[in-house]
């Protein structure tokens, strides 16, 4: 019989910054906090997953596991792995990610919890990394979340609209503008969006707002037979072959016609841009999929308390990410490099004389 999970934030007595601090001032209240969430009392080995393991002795709780003989303690394989930071000024920022409804910028993180721009760059990199991953795992949205008077459930209605996110070439640099004209057209990033009303986003970042590109994310995020309301977008022309498709025509000053509307939607959007505008001005293109996860974690946890909200975080922080690895786009270099002096050191470098 598999052990019941704990039940979120039922342990945490804390509602604010401080009472975090507070209640995470020892490292090992941070040690047995990530252990009862990770193994909820029945711990694996981080490296192989075997569930017999032996507890070693020391000032630092570590265990070895029984099966591949290697050793481990609670931070193997999770953000924390590695980092000079103290796990209370990693869950302080944790904390403050996920109760600032628009986002928080990497300096003012840095100021609150007592470390630098780029370390606190990197942690918040680290936790929007996990959010991402938490994404893979998404369940379709549409189904019925509520029911009616008799106990019936009622049907789900889902809302489809995309955005593009970027500046204005009226308010860009007269070489950005020059850029613009050369390349014939200007580099937004689109994406596309699917919320249910009274329950979760789906959000995604795609090439172009057109067919080949929005039908395959709502295949992948809204069950089939759902209501879906969308405006008069050409992409959304034959979504009635799918779902129960209604559109509203804004081009026709038209917003809302009985249950027909794609206001929840746009309010999402307003909110997301207003947080990447107002909050952190410019994100690169890499590293737009992370923000937009950032955005729907805090938006789909709407309805729970903050220690809860952060109690879910924390158990889906089990992804390590490098340095190396964020900043090199996808290529990681550092591996490159020690291939190439592997390879040189065993002679496969070596340059071919004449003989």
């Amino acid at each position: 019989m598999e052990a019941q999970q704990p039940i979120l934030g039922k342990s945490l007595p804390f509602r604010t910054i401080n009472d975090v601090a507070i209640h995470f001032q020892y490292k090992s209240t941070c040690i047995e906090y990530i252990t009862q969430l990770r193994w909820n009392g029945h711990v694996k080995c981080a490296f192989c997953g075997h569930d017999h393991v032996y507890e070693l002795k020391g000032a630092n709780v570590r265990y070895k596991c029984a099966s591949c003989r290697k050793h481990f303690s609670a931070l193997k394989g999770t953000i924390f792995e590695n980092s000079t930071i103290p796990l209370a000024k990693w869950f302080m920022a944790i904390f403050i990610m996920t109760t600032h409804r628009k986002g928080i910028s990497s300096v003012q993180v840095g100021r609150d919890i007592g470390v630098t721009q780029k370390s606190a760059w990197f942690m918040m990199q680290r936790v929007r990394n996990a959010f991402k991953n938490q994404s893979f795992t998404y369940d379709k949205i549409g189904e019925s979340i509520k029911k009616d008077e008799n106990d019936n459930p009622i049907p789900g209605i889902v809302e489809a609209d995309e955005t593009y996110i970027g500046g204005k070439p009226v308010n860009m640099h007269k070489k950005k503008q020059d850029a613009i004209v050369k390349r014939g057209s200007q580099r937004k990033i689109a994406v596309a969006g699917a919320v249910q009303r009274g329950g979760e986003v789906r959000l995604q970042e795609i090439e172009q707002t057109d067919y080949n590109n929005i039908v395959p994310f709502l295949v992948k995020s809204v069950h089939q037979g759902t209501k879906l309301m969308t405006d008069e977008h050409v992409a959304y022309g034959t979504m009635d072959r799918l779902y129960e498709h209604q559109t509203i025509t804004h081009v026709l000053k038209e917003y809302v016609r009985g249950e027909v509307s794609t206001n929840a939607i746009e309010n999402f959007w307003s909110l997301l841009k207003r947080g990447i505008y107002g909050t952190y001005h410019f994100i690169s293109p890499y590293h737009v999929q992370n923000y937009l996860e950032e955005f729907a974690f805090r938006f789909n946890s709407r309805d729970i308390t903050e220690a809860q909200r952060f109690d879910k975080m924390v158990s889906l922080s089990n992804h390590r990410l490098s340095y190396q690895k964020l900043i090199c786009h996808g290529k990681n270099k550092a591996n490159e490099k020690k291939d190439e002096k592997r390879k040189t050191i065993a002679g496969y470098g070596r340059p071919k004389y004449p003989v």
